[in-house]
C-alpha cells in the first residue's frame, strides 16, 4: 500500500472503528497506529471523529480525546443528539458523516491518499467522489467477523481494502497500558482547515455512538 512521498491523510470514524476493534477484543494504540502511516508516506493530517454527550459529569472518552488533539490527530466533535424512538425507547444518536465528507472532500486536492477507518457503507458514494479527484482510497476494517463489519459496496469501491487484523499487531495497545499524558504546543492549522469543529463535551463509555 505505500507509495514513496505520497501525502497521505486518515479519516477515522471513532465509534466504527471502536467497534470494529472491540469485536475482535483488541484495543487501538493511536501512538502507534500514527507511527506506523507516517512510515508509509508523507502524513499530511489525521482526522479523528467522534460524538460527544454535553453535561456529562465524567467520561472515559476524555482522556482520550484530550491526548489525540495533544498528539498528532485533528479532533472533530459534535453533540449528540436525543431521542424517543416508536417504541418510546429514548435513544442517543451521534452522526459524523457529514463533518467527515466535508473535510476529505476539502482535503482532496492536496493529498495522493485517503485511508478511511471504517466499514459504514454510507462512505461509498465519498470513496467513489475522493476517486475521482485523482485519489487513491484505502479502507480500513475487517470481515473476520461475523457478520463483517465492512459493508460490501464500500470494500467493492476502495482502491485498497486493508482487514485490520493484518495492522493489529502494529497497532494494537497493551491492555493494561494507560492513555499517557503528554501534552504539545498546539499545531498550525492549514487556512483551508481552519472552521468550526463542533462542540467539546464528552460520552459515557469510550465510543458509543453508532448510526442509528
Amino acid at each position: 500500500m505505500a507509495v514513496q512521498n505520497e501525502k497521505i491523510a486518515l479519516f477515522i470514524d471513532g465509534a466504527n472503528l471502536y467497534a470494529t476493534a472491540k469485536s475482535l477484543g483488541f484495543d487501538i494504540d493511536y501512538k502507534r497506529l500514527l507511527r506506523e502511516f507516517h512510515g508509509r508516506g508523507y502524513l499530511l493530517r489525521a482526522f479523528y471523529y467522534t460524538a460527544v454527550v454535553e453535561d456529562q459529569e465524567y467520561s472515559s472518552i476524555r482522556p482520550l480525546i484530550d491526548w489525540l488533539d495533544y498528539n498528532g490527530y485533528t479532533v472533530v466533535t459534535k453533540a449528540t443528539k436525543e431521542f424517543v424512538d416508536q417504541t418510546g425507547r429514548r435513544k442517543v444518536k451521534g452522526n459524523m458523516d457529514i463533518e467527515l465528507a466535508v473535510d476529505a472532500m476539502e482535503i482532496a486536492g492536496s493529498i495522493d491518499h485517503m485511508v478511511l477507518f471504517s466499514g459504514d457503507g454510507d462512505f461509498r458514494s465519498l470513496v467513489e467522489a475522493i476517486q475521482r479527484r485523482g485519489c487513491r482510497v484505502t479502507v480500513v476494517s475487517t470481515i473476520a467477523t461475523q457478520p463483517p463489519m465492512v459493508a460490501d459496496e464500500l470494500r467493492r469501491q476502495a482502491d485498497v481494502f486493508l482487514d485490520i487484523t493484518e495492522l493489529q499487531p502494529k497497532i494494537g495497545r497493551d491492555p493494561g497500558e494507560r492513555i499517557e499524558r503528554a501534552p504539545r504546543e498546539p499545531r498550525h492549522t492549514p487556512q483551508f482547515l481552519q472552521r468550526s469543529t463542533g462542540v467539546r463535551a464528552e460520552s459515557g463509555n469510550g465510543e458509543p455512538f453508532g448510526d442509528d
